[in-house]
């Protein structure tokens, strides 16, 4: 299937049905009183997360979402009956935009999550309901009111709690190949990845966690160059990054500069990605020759106060201690996030 990961679409709610006028006309009551019931209440739209969705391509094709209008009422006080709500689904990590605004009107971040994101409109009352003791006759009624449209970009995030970053052909997809059940594709040339992948990685005795692998990112990536910004949002939820570095000097690139490329794109993209923590490793030391050149660039990268994971995605080399150092940062994350969450409901009651 192919993966979407943005969408503009229009929605519709349906418009409340028109109160009724009407009187009671029966064969021994000529002049009854009035009995025009109300108008229903129109449909509202409702986004839903589906567990079984992971792209947005369906709404490429219906751009265009629209609930039920509500019935307008009758008489003998007969309501009108409400139109149907239209429920939507969406992939899990789907966040909802104003088109206009670029106000986030919902973060689908849970399973079985769902925002309402157009209220239908309000039914209109029937001259039944303006009887009074001044006025038995009424011969009013209201309209219904008209359902929410707006126009909104639905934008999926990705739900990954540990991102691959780096260049072009570092590694990438044969480490999560090597890690998960995901299975990119593998070549020799820049760019062979060209969508996100997600892979479930199980460390420890049963624990797992999500990594996804994005298209590699080259130096100018946040001005649009290259394949890999398109797919920086769906590195936004992840507790920590495995930031992959080719160390088989193949290339002649020096590691450290590239350490350094990628992070300015990273901060010029959005800073809260360049101040995630960092596993930096370095791949293909199966293709160093020598013990030198490995211990010089430990040393270079210890000076920056940064340690290096010694790995090799190919033969597997450094890569089962590189994945439990990463699920137990994550699972560390996992604490925090279970020990806050008592003080934001705390929070909310305030």
């Amino acid at each position: 299937m192919k993966f979407v990961d943005e969408a503009d679409i229009t929605v519709r709610a349906g418009h409340g049905g028109a109160g009724c006028v009407s009187f009671l006309r029966e064969k021994y009551r000529p002049k009854g009183g009035p009995d025009g019931g109300n108008g229903g209440d129109g449909g509202s739209v409702i986004l839903e997360v589906d567990l079984g969705l992971s792209t947005l391509l369906d709404f490429k094709y219906q751009p265009l979402l629209r609930a039920k209008n509500g019935e307008p009422g009758r008489g003998k006080s007969q309501h009108g009956h409400r139109g149907a709500d239209l429920v939507v689904r969406v992939p899990l990590g789907t966040i909802v935009r104003d088109a206009e605004t670029g106000e986030v009107i919902a973060d689908l971040d849970a399973p079985q999550a769902r925002a309402v994101v157009a209220q239908g409109g309000r039914g209109g009352r029937g001259n039944a309901t303006y009887v009074s003791s001044t006025n038995q006759a009424p011969r009013r009624s209201q309209p219904g009111t008209p359902g929410e449209e707006r126009r909104l970009v639905l934008e999926l995030r990705l739900m990954a709690e540990a991102g691959l970053v780096g260049l072009p052909n570092v590694g990438k997809s044969t480490l999560i190949r090597a890690v998960s059940a995901a299975r990119p594709r593998v070549a020799d040339y820049p760019f062979t990845t060209l969508v996100p992948h997600l892979g479930v990685v199980r460390f420890g005795e049963e624990d797992s966690f999500v990594l996804a692998d994005i298209p590699g990112l080259i130096a100018g990536a946040h001005e649009g160059h290259g394949l890999g910004t398109r797919f920086l949002r769906h590195i936004a939820r992840t507790a920590v990054l495995i930031h992959v570095l080719d160390g088989s000097g193949l290339e002649n690139r020096d590691p450290l500069r590239d350490f350094d490329i990628i992070n300015h794109e990273l901060r010029e993209f959005d800073p809260a990605l360049a101040d995630k923590p960092q596993i930096v490793a370095l791949n293909k030391i199966d293709l160093i020759t020598s013990a030198k050149p490995r211990h010089d660039l430990v040393r270079r990268f210890r000076r920056r106060g940064i340690r290096l994971w010694l790995i090799s995605a190919a033969t597997g080399e450094g890569v089962k201690r590189l994945m439990l150092e990463v699920g137990r940062r994550i699972r560390a994350r996992r604490r925090e996030v279970a020990a806050a969450a008592p003080d934001r409901t705390m929070a909310g009651h305030g």
